[in-house]
């Protein structure tokens, strides 16, 4: 059989199509001169009707055979647009069918949809009249073979991942969220807030935090260029310093015998050669190996921001400032936990959404949580039914009714008093947890599904927590044992949103700093909110990932975001 190449990328444009077709223009990509697969296999007749019409497609193969002894080949097409594949026939006068049909290979075809023979699940296919473009695979290296491969397995092909229909499936409903989300804040009047990666406060006071700093690149580059050029002798530092002497005597001799004005200038720009020279010696002369100290400990006056610095655990405390100025702000962004921690439900860095909303109380919190979670499962409903039949069918045969319930269900809403009460009187009728019930706790996530899955059958807010295991900016009530603190509870992964009413009054929110053992400096600027014009105000902050969990059904968390970073691992 006589080999046959594609035409190479650069030659797209120069194979002609009906792009008169008002069918065609209607369906074609925006920015590219393919038709999306989800534009013609999406359609409510699933592109019957479209049958006839030629079209340009391109995509990647996810699997191809060889039919009537190698006279043509069947490729299902997908280009990530959708769960769906497209069925192409390509005959092998058009290509060499043995490079098309390997898993991963990327095509570009023309062609004509025809109707498939009666039977066939799909409503059309496409026979193609040219091949236009073949980035090619060796089945023998290519990774992601054509089998069933797990999820764990797949994070060890973290830039390949996105191929496999699970993960290119988490990757448009992540998307379909994160539109939602800004879609949902800006309805009610919410300004879009971009608060700093890099902070120099610790929000949650945990000290899990990565620090910023460029001391340890510094100290490894002064060693290397220390080696190369050593730093000046004592010996050599008081030589120039003698011959500093020395100037400065010859410029005081031509002074005093009222030398010429050119001969006195030459002296003093030798005299000042003389002395900067001294100083860069005196300077290198205190260079030393190592990171800086002082008073025996790291003198952080010389890193690059001149103090500590960290990767942020939270915008929350910086979009409060906003917030006391604009009203209704969110911001929506990473960040970072340096949690030695393996679980399925952790991640050194994930995606935090997070209101702050201006003269609004605890019950206002509370709503806004409601409503944006509710928003959420309804966006999904109406936005990514066919990816999320694909996580019902392979999943959590339960997430699509999941969605259903939690969009249309008002929801629970119950004291932390009384929700330890609810879990004891539990333990009382023989309920085993592994974590101890008691008031004071903090509830652990078999006791948040507990009381959502199990005893409420529906989401839950839990109110008013005891103020040790919350956060010092919380708002303390009137009992002062508990603050206005609220946690969202959903079926499947538990606690959703953590939210409050913070602390507004500044003598109250000074002593919770400093009960908490905080030092006051860093949060000068944030004080100075209650100082200065302060208003009652409440936020809350949802998890993006445990979100995604949540929708999809999905087990571990490093499923779920598109470059999972934990401990021992940072690809890419």
């Amino acid at each position: 059989m006589a080999e046959h190449s594609a035409p190479p990328a650069d030659q797209l444009a120069a194979v002609t199509l009906n792009d008169d077709a008002p069918t065609y223009n209607s369906l074609k990509a925006e920015f590219s001169d393919r038709v999306p697969i989800r534009s013609i296999v999406s359609r409510p007749d699933g592109g019957a009707g479209l049958a006839g019409q030629k079209v340009r497609v391109g995509g990647w193969v996810k699997t191809g055979r060889k039919a009537d002894k190698d006279a043509f080949a069947f490729l299902e097409l997908n280009d990530g647009s959708c769960p769906q594949n497209l069925q192409v026939i390509i005959e092998a006068s058009l290509a060499d069918l043995g490079q098309i049909v390997p898993t991963g290979t990327c095509v570009v075809v023309d062609g004509v949809f025809k109707l498939p023979p009666p039977g066939k699940h799909q409503k059309v296919e496409l026979r193609a009249d040219a091949v236009v473009h073949v980035g090619s695979v060796d089945p023998a290296r290519y990774p992601l073979p054509k089998t069933k491969l797990t999820l764990e397995f797949l994070r060890d092909f973290v830039h390949l991942r996105p191929r496999t229909n699970t993960i290119s499936a988490v990757a448009r409903i992540r998307n379909a969220l994160a539109y939602a989300t800004h879609t949902f804040f800006n309805k009610h009047g919410f300004l879009y807030i971009h608060t700093p990666i890099v902070t120099t406060s610790d929000c949650e006071g945990a000290g899990e935090m990565f620090q910023v700093t460029t001391l340890l690149s510094e100290a490894e580059r002064l060693e290397k260029e220390l080696v190369k050029n050593p730093p000046p002798s004592e010996a050599e530092v008081d030589e120039a310093r003698q011959i500093v002497k020395e100037k400065g005597e010859a410029v005081a001799k031509l002074k005093a015998s009222k030398a010429s004005k050119e001969e006195i200038g030459a002296s003093v720009m030798e005299l000042k050669k003389a002395k900067e020279n001294v100083s860069k010696l005196e300077e290198r002369a205190k260079l030393k190996p190592g990171i800086p100290e002082k008073d025996g400990k790291v003198d952080y006056a010389k890193d690059f921001f001149a103090r500590q610095a960290f990767l942020t655990v939270s915008g929350q405390l910086q979009v409060e400032t906003y917030a006391c100025a604009l009203s209704s702000v969110y911001t929506f962004g990473p960040t970072f936990r340096a949690e030695n921690s393996h679980t399925s439900r952790h991640l050194a860095e994930f995606w935090m959404v997070e209101p702050e909303i201006a003269f609004a109380d605890l019950q206002d919190d509370m709503n806004c949580a409601e409503a944006y979670v509710r928003f959420l499962c309804q966006w999904l409903l109406d936005n990514c039914l066919d990816d999320m039949q694909f996580m019902a069918d392979k999943y959590d045969r339960t997430c699509i009714d999941r969605l259903k319930l939690v969009s249309s269900t008002p929801f629970v809403r119950t004291s932390y008093t009384e929700a330890v009460e609810i879990l004891e009187e539990a333990v009382k009728k023989g309920k085993v947890f592994e974590n101890k019930v008691e008031w004071g706790i903090d509830l652990a996530s078999e006791h948040e599904r507990y009381l959502t899955e199990v005893v409420f059958k529906k989401p839950v807010i839990v109110y008013n927590y005891p103020k040790g295991i919350k956060a010092f900016y919380m708002r303390l009530n009137d009992d002062s044992k508990t603050v206005a603190a609220m946690d969202v509870l959903v079926p499947k992964v538990g606690e959703l949103i953590g939210g409050s009413q913070r602390e507004e009054r500044y003598e109250v929110i000074r002593d919770r700093i400093k009960e908490v053992d905080l030092p006051l400096e860093p949060y000068e600027w944030y004080l100075d909110l209650r100082r200065y014009g302060t208003v009652k105000h409440s936020g809350f902050g949802l998890g993006f990932e445990r979100m995604l969990l949540f929708a999809t059904g999905i087990d571990n968390i490093r499923d779920v975001i598109p470059f999972p970073r934990y401990p021992g691992r940072a690809d890419l």
